[in-house]
């Protein structure tokens, strides 16, 4: 009897086991709560980030909180409380602020506004231009310029106009924040007063004009990961909801803002799927591998030679972002991708096993009699095509192909045919070459402008997340993706 009621005890307890696991999992693909997220944020988009809030509390479970004030206001709270997982100013000009205080990692851009002059209820003079704004007798509110956007701004532009001292000389009301001013205007405690075109619907009593002065203004709405988030994978999430056509940027563009078209639609976990040429492996899969976790997402990759890869895409594969060994592979599906960047070059060499007993020094060594040589496949690989243009270029091919014995998709397959004994040399990359400095002598192919060709990158016109695309991209243009590049004998070419 006792036997019977421990397992049956023992069952109950493992059914609440895997009852909960299944929860845990289920609750992880909706978003793993954690702790508030903090989120400075400008006064001026109160109204939207409420909504937003809103909504990705209830779609991820993740708490905010939003704390408002001028752009300047907020920008010294984030430094001084020393906490904080997200930045909102209402222009990127403060981004230029946080990052000489080091704050600020990731941004995003979200939507865009212009300033608009606005006149009180029962205001009877006509406003057509600047100077009706600063005339005599008029009561001109604006948001302080050492605190607020709009006013930094209207001030800077106004300047090189000539037209701030007219200002200056009128004496105007200075507010905190522009929410301050439109309610001044709308209160009738102000004539005039410059607001965010955005907000002018928070203030259905005050009349818009447009003044030609001020045409000239347009304001960069960024949201902006910081470097003291201690949670900076949900703080990204938070960042992406918000910016997400499908998502945050349709209660920004309800509530006036210009929004972007090639904006990121939203996923919980977002997906991109990368190909890359497979030299370029070991010097970007660690890379890859932070951005997934840093950002929450997951990176598909497929590695291959550049000519597979080519011809992957033209049966109808689309990766969101390719990475190619040479520029000539890029070329043959430019018309699946943006403007592609160069990021690396890769010196070709002949690879030897340590000693060098063949005493090999130049490609046309490569046709001694009894050699066995090995080369890249002319199309599946760049490094292929690239040997073979460097053959055709320096005389040497119909002697050096006698001495072929292994065709590879890969620089790396090669290397492992030279490191057992079963060939005695290869053509193939720096990158190649370095892990195994110890056993591999390599000679550089130089003075032959295609034997160091470029690797450029570039995103593809199709894909559903083209933020996230260009952040990967920058990551693989960074200072320490730079590092692993170098380390492997790349040369850099990020300018």
């Amino acid at each position: 009897m006792n036997l019977a009621k421990t397992a049956f005890l023992g069952s109950i307890a493992l059914l609440v086991g895997l009852s909960v696991l299944l929860y845990s999992q289920m609750a992880g693909d909706r978003g793993q709560v954690g702790p508030t997220l903090i989120v400075y944020c400008a006064e001026a988009l109160r109204l939207p980030l409420e909504a937003i809030k809103l909504d990705f509390e209830k779609e991820t479970r993740q708490p905010v909180e939003l704390r408002y004030g001028s752009s300047q206001f907020i920008l010294t709270q984030l430094d001084l409380n020393k906490d904080g997982d997200l930045f909102l100013p209402a222009d990127d000009s403060y981004l230029t602020l946080a990052k000489q205080k080091d704050l600020i990692a990731e941004v995003l851009p979200l939507a865009t506004m212009r300033p608009v002059v606005v006149t009180r209820p029962g205001f009877n003079k006509t406003i057509k231009s600047w100077n009706d704004v600063v005339a005599p007798g008029v009561k001109l509110g604006i948001a302080n310029p050492e605190a607020a956007a709009i006013g930094k701004l209207v001030r800077d532009h106004l300047t090189k106009q000539g037209l701030w001292d007219a200002v200056t000389k009128q004496q105007p009301t200075f507010l905190g924040t522009v929410s301050d001013v439109g309610a001044a205007v709308q209160l009738g405690t102000i004539d005039v007063g410059v607001i965010w075109d955005a907000i002018t619907k928070n203030y259905p009593k005050a009349t818009v004009v447009e003044v030609p002065e001020l045409k000239g203004i347009t304001a960069q709405v960024p949201i902006a990961v910081t470097k003291r988030s201690a949670q900076p994978t949900q703080a990204l999430r938070f960042a992406r909801f918000a910016a997400a056509k499908d998502r945050g940027l349709e209660h920004l563009h309800k509530h006036g803002f210009q929004v972007a078209d090639n904006a990121d639609a939203w996923a919980l976990t977002p997906k991109l799927d990368v190909y890359a040429g497979s030299m370029l492996r070991p010097a970007i899969e660690q890379t890859l591998d932070e951005f997934q976790k840093r950002e929450g997402v997951r990176i598909t990759t497929v590695y291959n030679g550049c000519g597979i890869l080519v011809g992957q895409m033209k049966t109808g594969q689309r990766p969101d972002v390719y990475f190619s060994c040479d520029t000539q592979f890029m070329h043959q599906v430019r018309d699946l991708f943006g403007e592609p960047a160069v990021v690396s070059t890769n010196q070709l060499v002949i690879a030897v096993p340590k000693g060098n007993k063949h005493d090999l020094q130049t490609l046309k060594d490569l046709g001694k009699p009894g050699l066995k040589v090995g080369v890249g496949h002319e199309q599946q690989c760049a490094l292929g095509a690239i040997t073979k243009e460097t053959f055709l270029k320096t005389g040497v091919y119909a002697a050096v192909q006698k001495n072929v014995k292994k065709y590879a998709p890969s620089g790396d397959l090669l290397i492992v045919d030279l490191r057992v004994g079963t060939l005695d040399a290869v053509v193939a990359y720096q990158s190649n070459v370095t892990p195994y400095a110890k056993e591999i002598d390599a000679i550089p192919v130089t003075g032959i402008p295609c034997a160091k060709p470029e690797q450029p990158l570039a995103i593809g016109r199709k894909t559903l997340h083209p933020q996230l695309a260009q952040r990967l991209e920058a990551a693989l243009r960074s200072a320490e993706s730079k590092r692993r590049f170098e380390a492997l004998g790349f040369g850099w070419e990020v300018k």
